[in-house]
């Protein structure tokens, strides 16, 4: 699909932030270039240190741009902050609400802030609180809710000035897995029933995988992967092929076969188990079985493994996302 300028919630271009360090430049973010689609869900994963909390916090205008440009929400990012500012919506990692004040007040005062009268923040208040499955939270403290009511109250508040964009940090930072499931499907709803534009950063390779329409992955500074989850394991792994042989002699010679096939392929052998990458494994392997069976030998067992995004992001940094 063909996306013009004119469709983008993010367009960024050479953007780069430096900073002095005892007199000494350190580039954090070197120039990068990025886009994200009105209607996206698009996931931004990085070690750390790699410059994603930098450059997420120069799109909210928390951090000025030491370079580049970038358009978000239709403003420019260096010369209308505060225009992009009315236009997207932030949910801190860290939440943003206080525990002793009732869920309506806090609701209310964040509308304030962007100039909406309280009657009315009160009735895109409940009606968010119901999307989002929060129905009569307004008169209880914040306290009261539970972790994962607290994180959709975040995104509540988030979303009170209706963004078209909205950013969330680490979302499911410290839920159990049946709250973070069910905020997932909150977040989906955000893109579905509220066309909103969704921007997260997630250190949870699950929640990247089944959440993100595509994927950005950036790395000392630099993207250095771009595209979705399937076409990443497609480019940077491909599918893992496993065959179990009688015996050694059996084994070293399906490896010449699958050596004849693809010269490319760096084929493994431990003992009787022969193993090799190849992009398409499910198109692979009839191919490879029939050039097996021309040579009389017959494998007591095969298996497809398809790479995961920890295959993919090892590849890409050398690092597993969390370390």
């Amino acid at each position: 699909m063909i996306t013009t300028e004119s469709e983008l919630m993010i367009s960024a271009k050479g953007l780069k932030r430096t900073y002095k360090v005892k007199g000494k430049a350190i580039e954090a973010v070197q120039g990068i270039d990025l886009s994200v689609a009105k209607g996206e869900i698009v996931g931004f994963l990085g070690p750390n240190g790699a410059g994603k909390t930098t450059t997420l916090k120069m799109l909210c205008t928390l951090l000025e741009p030491t370079g580049g440009e970038a358009e978000v929400a239709g403003c420019d990012l260096r010369r209308d902050p505060r225009g992009v500012r009315r236009r997207i919506g932030y949910v801190a990692q860290g939440g943003s609400t206080a525990s002793m004040a009732k869920v309506g007040l806090e609701i209310v005062n964040q509308a304030e802030l962007f100039g909406i009268r309280p009657a009315e923040a009160r009735k895109r208040g409940e009606e968010l609180l119901h999307a989002l499955d929060l129905d009569g939270a307004w008169d209880r403290k914040c306290e009261s809710l539970s972790g994962g009511q607290r994180r959709r109250l975040d995104i509540v508040m988030g979303l009170i000035h209706q963004p078209r964009l909205v950013f969330l940090d680490e979302p499911s930072t410290g839920l159990d897995p049946q709250s973070r499931a069910n905020l997932w499907n909150h977040i989906r709803k955000l893109r579905d029933d509220f066309q909103t534009t969704v921007f997260l950063t997630t250190h949870y390779m699950d929640e990247a995988d089944s959440l993100s329409d595509r994927l950005l992955v950036i790395d000392h500074g630099k993207i250095v992967g771009e595209g979705t989850s399937a076409e990443l394991k497609a480019r940077i792994s491909g599918d893992s092929l496993t065959f179990t042989l009688r015996d050694n002699e059996e084994t070293g010679r399906a490896r010449a076969v699958a050596e004849g096939l693809d010269k490319s392929a760096n084929v493994l052998t431990e003992g009787n188990v022969l193993r090799f990458q190849t992009p398409h494994g499910a198109t692979a392997l009839p191919g490879f079985l029939r050039a097996l069976d021309a040579k009389s030998i017959e494998p007591i067992g095969a298996e497809i493994a398809r790479p995961t995004l920890d295959d993919v992001f090892l590849t890409l940094t050398g690092r597993s996302l969390r370390d």
